[in-house]
């Protein structure tokens, strides 16, 4: 499954690989893609989306689903 959540504050492309591993480390996650652009992640796995948020956050983002 691939869910989409909302990332805020991403300027480059090390800010998108810095979402991108956050939402890798969380149990369940297979893939993630950040787009700073768009300003959203794609994410494939079965992971809970307040879980991605947070993990986001951890990492020094706004996000939101």
């Amino acid at each position: 499954m691939t869910q989409t959540i909302t990332v805020e504050g991403m300027t480059c492309e090390h800010c998108e690989q810095t979402v991108e591993e956050a939402l890798r480390d969380v149990s369940g996650v297979t893939d993630a893609t950040a787009d700073r652009e768009a300003e959203r992640a794609s994410v494939d796995g079965d992971a809970d989306v307040s879980t991605l948020v947070q993990a986001v956050e951890d990492a020094g983002y706004t996000a939101h689903a």
